[in-house]
């Protein structure tokens, strides 16, 4: 099969996708199309269908995995497929395998490394903590296998793993740059900063927002989540609680950008800079490694408020 991220302007294709979203839209001059977005491990694909109701083209619906047949063209600066035919797949036509995007980082050398840095946490409450979510292996196993987010950064089996390492990682490292700082809380808060994501979004193929998620969200949905666990260790301080607790709902760092308390400790201030930067490094690689109809400028991307430009390699 042609991957998505393989695909270049003009080439016509005829494979099997996993159609993550479809639309019945109307154009300009009312005429009905459909919009789906298809997808493979390496990506996603916007496609057209301009004639619904032509020969060819099957009922299928989203999460179906689909034959599509089309070509390969350009809209404003983004790939497109324009689809000619298409007709919904049984099983055995695919491999689910090839449809679901995934870490480039091994996942089980993450998650090791991800229990070194947590294994230095010295407090003992906050290690049994710890160790009720990420000692556990059915946590592990759906920690592993899901995403950061719906479509923004780390939206791929193993990105809420990746995601979070990478705070963590950073958080060590302001650690030790700034003694400032309590390691042992940063770490942990870290480490829970997003768990609230493993009931916000739903696992893979659907990966898509929850009632809970959509009700709560997953800052509100993971302070809440660690408040249980911690009322579960007898003895665990009050003001250490507390203290989590809010660095946990501060780490988005503004009220407007969903966090519902501004940071207030100063390991708030590092893990929502962490967080930040974690996120927007990682969506500015996901932009660059696109399929893309130019080597030049992108695109605007609402996360950067920015049209996007490849570095020159002069």
């Amino acid at each position: 099969m042609k991957y998505i991220a393989t695909l270049r302007e003009g080439d016509r294709i005829g494979d099997v996708y996993l159609c993550k979203n479809k639309q019945s839209l109307l154009t300009k001059n009312g005429k009905p199309y459909e919009s789906v977005t298809l997808q493979d491990r390496t990506g996603t694909l916007d496609g057209k269908i301009w004639d619904p109701g032509s020969a060819g083209i099957e009922y299928f619906e989203e999460l179906d995995y689909v034959e599509v047949v089309g070509d390969v063209t350009s809209f404003q600066g983004h790939l497109q497929l324009n689809i000619r035919r298409v007709r919904k797949c049984g099983e055995g036509e695919y491999d689910p395998g090839d449809y679901l995007p995934v870490s480039g980082n091994d996942i089980e050398g993450m998650y090791s490394d991800l229990m070194t840095f947590l294994g230095s946490v010295k407090n003992t409450y906050l290690q049994q903590l710890i160790k009720s979510f990420f000692g556990e292996e059915t946590f592990k196993k759906a920690f592993c296998n899901h995403s950061a987010a719906k479509n923004v950064h780390h939206g791929f089996v193993g990105g809420l793993l990746e995601h979070t390492l990478g705070v963590v990682r950073l958080c060590n490292y302001l650690a030790t740059a700034y003694p400032v700082l309590n390691r042992d809380l940063l770490l942990t808060a870290a480490a829970f900063h997003d768990v609230g994501k493993l009931k916000e979004l739903s696992a893979f193929p659907e990966n898509d927002y929850t009632d809970e998620g959509q009700l709560l969200g997953h800052i509100v949905i993971g302070t809440q989540w660690v408040s249980e666990h911690i009322r579960q260790i007898e003895g665990f301080p009050a003001k250490l609680s507390g203290e989590l607790q809010h660095c946990i709902l501060a780490h988005h760092g503004e009220l407007e950008f969903g966090s519902p308390k501004k940071p207030a400790l100063v390991e708030a201030v590092a893990l929502s800079m962490a967080d930040n930067t974690d996120a927007k490094m990682e969506t500015m690689r996901e932009i660059l490694e696109a399929p893309a109809a130019t080597d030049g400028w992108l695109g605007y991307n609402r996360l950067f408020d920015s049209n996007i430009r490849r570095t020159g390699k002069e």
